[in-house]
């Protein structure tokens, strides 16, 4: 059995192949090594919204990006039953070139990032303080340095439902020169020239939410904000933060 194979042994309910004892045959596995590597790197990423509390149940959604295909999480499949030849991908058409599952519900989202940015990878969330900071304002203050991480203010996409072109027009809108933005009512999109970056973006908005809802709540107090101008400091240092190699 392959590496990409055997990532999903004993994962969970559905993990193995009906019938799976070791002893059958090898599943068939669409697509090459490397999408087959890309849908491991994804499964396990979807898997981590669950378990750090971003997403509950099958509440949001995951993609990456290998050539001109998209491979995406598919519709209402808990992740811990995802196996290796459950592989979901689309061309960016939208038109389905791998697997028989359905993919996500959110596939217009998803298909507008990588249509007018340069995303390697796309994560949605339903994540509670985020989500709760998109019904109370248009745009995340200003409360912690981070957001120059995700190009400035993050804003608030109007509502409207899910699935639809119209929520992936107000997404657009509200990502112009971000890499996040809040949907009202709905949730979070991030993206990133990879998963784990896509994924960290995600966590990092989720934080900051979080950390202006407690500071807002404290009776009495009102938080103090950054400037704009603190910002475009911080986004210069950022330019050379990190190891260089």
């Amino acid at each position: 059995m392959s590496e990409e194979q055997r990532w999903t042994a004993g994962d969970g309910p559905g993990a193995r192949a009906e019938g799976g004892s070791g002893t059958g045959p090898e599943p068939v596995v669409p697509g090459g090594e490397d999408e087959a590597a890309a849908w491991a790197e994804l499964v396990a990423t979807a898997r981590r919204t669950v378990a750090d509390g971003l997403v509950v149940g099958t509440s949001g959604n995951v993609s990456v990006r290998v050539g001109d295909l998209v491979l995406v999480t598919p519709s209402g499949v808990p992740y811990d039953r995802l196996r290796p030849q459950d592989l979901t991908a689309v061309d960016l058409d939208g038109r389905q070139v791998r697997g028989s599952l359905v993919p996500t519900s959110e596939l217009p989202m998803h298909l507008a990032v990588y249509r007018t940015t340069d995303a390697g990878a796309v994560v949605h969330t339903h994540a509670v303080h985020a989500t709760a900071v998109s019904t109370l304002v248009p745009e995340l203050p200003l409360v912690h340095y981070m957001a120059a991480a995700l190009g400035g203010p993050v804003r608030v996409a109007p509502y409207a439902t899910y699935g639809t072109e119209e929520l992936a027009r107000h997404m657009l809108d509200a990502l112009a020169g971000r890499t996040g933005c809040l949907l009202q009512n709905h949730g979070t999109i991030t993206y990133g020239a990879g998963l784990d970056q896509a994924y960290d973006r995600t966590a990092q908005l989720e934080w900051m939410c979080r950390l202006w809802l407690t500071a807002s709540s404290v009776p009495d107090r009102t938080p103090t904000l950054l400037t704009e101008a603190d910002l475009a400091e911080v986004t210069e240092r950022l330019r050379g933060y990190g190891q260089r190699g």
